[in-house]
């Protein structure tokens, strides 16, 4: 029982750590250290050893996913492409539902291959306009723009996302798998949680809370730092729908295929930027922001690896198997201790298939199935209160974890999991 609390007060420090704003590169060492010493492992051959080999594993398989998304992002928003998209979508709606809104708006974008960092700097200014003119409390704009990035635009079928790229790596499944359970899934989040960020809105507005409130800090105005007008939306969008077509349809590996949305963002939108420096300063942007993505992503990952060798880790995936569970549902499971352990899905993805893959196998489940059961279930834990981004976003929107988080979780922990556990494992089960 000991060797499991250990794993349970990793997590624990790891997320007061995270409250306290520190650097995920020192968090996964730090935390890792913690672990080793607890468990009594021999300290640099762990270091050394699993933590390095799980961090560095991570990097070679993934780096390049990383760096061509982050100089499409790049591209997307210093062009103004993204907000262009953005605005134009907007004015569908008239100003109604702006929570909701701000959700889609985001999911669009980030199913479209932007990545959801860059994601978050180009939604913050065009929500708090929405939600000025509605009137609505700030508190949603967090759960609004991260619901939209991380949740149904992440773990769809067909989507770009380093998420369902994962799985197809190491399961051999396609970007498509289990469609149907993953077209069922992903539209039984989108509508829960457009009617959570809807009725939240009216919720907090009758309370008393709405865009002026005095309760929180001193609203952070986003600097103008474009001078360039808006591109054509449709235009805009271009780039975007070939990355899709390109992913989907000719099969390209991610890679390619969003080389070929930044090519033509780059012939597209060339006369939004003012010359050759400033595109090799955008394409510089873009580059740095992949290494800083991965690196914090793979350090992470490292202070999993080093769990997946403790005797705490073997005890509790052997205690997950003998209690009987239906093979689905050990799939996600494991999949969200996974993601949470690592503070991320696409690093927690990583450690449940380098560790169980033989194991999800064995109990003859469909790869098809563990490969979108997996990638929603990741998406649940790996957002706790210790995950980089949800602190990167909460930052960027002036908010602690006591004014933002409640609706985050709401929305990326508790709906993903009732969208597996009421339509997606049962649509599984019966092997649709």
């Amino acid at each position: 029982m000991f060797d499991i609390l250990i794993l349970v007060l990793a997590l624990a420090l790891f997320s007061i750590l995270a409250f306290k704003q520190i650097s995920a590169i020192i968090l996964g060492p730090v935390v890792a250290m913690f672990v080793i010493v607890m468990a009594r492992l021999p300290m640099f051959d762990t270091l050394l050893g699993p933590y390095m080999s799980a961090a560095a594993g991570y990097v070679q398989k993934f780096f390049l996913v990383f760096f061509v998304g982050a100089l499409f992002g790049a591209i997307m928003d210093e062009t103004r492409a993204a907000e262009s998209i953005a605005q134009s979508l907007v004015k569908l709606t008239g100003g109604r539902w702006a929570a909701p809104v701000v959700m889609v708006i985001t999911g669009m974008l980030t199913y479209g291959g932007v990545s959801g960092f860059v994601v978050f700097f180009a939604m913050y200014p065009i929500a708090l306009q929405l939600f000025k003119s509605a009137n609505i409390s700030r508190r949603l704009i967090p759960a609004a723009i991260s619901a939209g990035a991380w949740t149904w635009s992440m773990n769809g079928p067909g989507s770009p996302s380093i998420q369902n790229v994962i799985p197809m790596r190491y399961l051999g499944t396609g970007s498509v798998a289990a469609l149907v359970p993953a077209l069922v899934g992903m539209l039984a989040q989108l509508v829960l949680i457009f009617l959570w960020l809807e009725w939240r809105s009216k919720r907090l507005t009758k309370k008393g809370y709405v865009f002026e409130d005095a309760s929180l800090a001193p609203l952070k105005v986003p600097d103008k730092k474009h001078e360039v007008g808006l591109p054509n939306p449709w235009i805009s969008a271009i780039p975007a729908l070939l990355i899709l077509f390109t992913f989907n349809v000719l099969k390209l590996p991610v890679e390619g295929a969003v080389l070929v949305g930044i090519i033509t963002a780059l012939a597209l939108l060339r006369k939004q930027r003012d010359g050759l420096e400033e595109w090799i300063h955008t394409l510089n942007r873009g580059a740095l922001n992949s290494a800083t993505a991965i690196l914090n992503t793979a350090i992470v990952v490292g202070f999993a690896g080093v769990v997946r060798v403790t005797a705490g880790f073997d005890k509790m995936i052997g205690g997950l198997k003998n209690l009987r569970l239906s093979p689905l549902v050990f799939v996600a499971i494991t999949s969200a201790i996974a993601a949470g352990a690592a503070g991320s899905a696409s690093g927690g993805l990583g450690i449940a298939y380098e560790a169980l893959r033989d194991t999800y196998a064995n109990l003859g489940v469909n790869f098809e199935y563990v490969h979108r059961i997996s990638v929603i279930a990741a998406g649940t834990f790996d957002t706790l209160p210790h995950q980089g981004a949800q602190i990167t976003l909460l930052a960027i929107c002036g908010l602690s974890h006591k004014e933002g988080y409640f609706d985050i979780a709401i929305t990326q922990i508790v709906i993903p999991i009732l969208a597996l556990a009421l339509f997606v494992i049962p649509l599984c089960t019966m092997g649709a």
